[in-house]
């Protein structure tokens, strides 16, 4: 009796596994908890300064929190530039993954390289050097959005050095 018991519950354990297992079934609360996975060479780019024309900085929103808003995305910059002062309204990192930049406020200046790492407080002005070529990773605590001191960068921010 055991062994027949045994055998309708691998059988049955069997039939699940293989009738359902290309349906799974996801609780409501699981939405947007479903894993991401991006390359490189996939991600869309788009402009940020489009009167730059080719020179403009990219950008590439990898993931926004459905409930919070918060942000993770790519900067890359086919020219070296200047970007002018700035803020957000949430707290900002930033972590070099190709070139070098110069990041500026709160009258200090710090370099950090491929891998370095950089916080910045929710509305503090900064303003940052990016070299040609630079590939940076961008989180933020909410909504990504970008308030321009003295404007945005123009064609003369172009490989302008600090």
């Amino acid at each position: 009796m055991k062994t027949k018991l045994y055998l309708a519950s691998v059988t049955a354990f069997s039939f699940l596994l293989t009738s359902h297992a290309a349906e799974p079934i996801a609780p409501p609360e699981a939405a947007g908890k479903a894993p991401e996975f991006k390359n490189l060479s996939d991600l869309k780019w788009e402009k940020i300064l489009p009167d730059l024309g080719a020179d403009s900085p990219q950008i590439c929103v990898l993931h926004v929190d459905p409930k919070t808003h918060a942000t993770s995305l790519l900067i890359r910059t086919p020219k070296a530039i200047h970007v002018r002062k700035h803020w957000h309204t949430a707290n900002e990192s930033h972590t070099m993954i190709k070139g070098t930049a110069t990041l500026a406020c709160d009258g200090k200046r710090a370099e950090i390289g491929p891998g370095g790492f950089n916080f910045m407080p929710a509305k503090m002005v900064h303003e940052a050097w990016l070299p040609a070529n630079s590939l940076t990773f961008i989180t933020v605590d909410g909504a990504w959005d970008i308030n321009w001191v003295e404007g945005p960068p123009t064609a003369a921010d172009l490989s302008r050095t600090h």
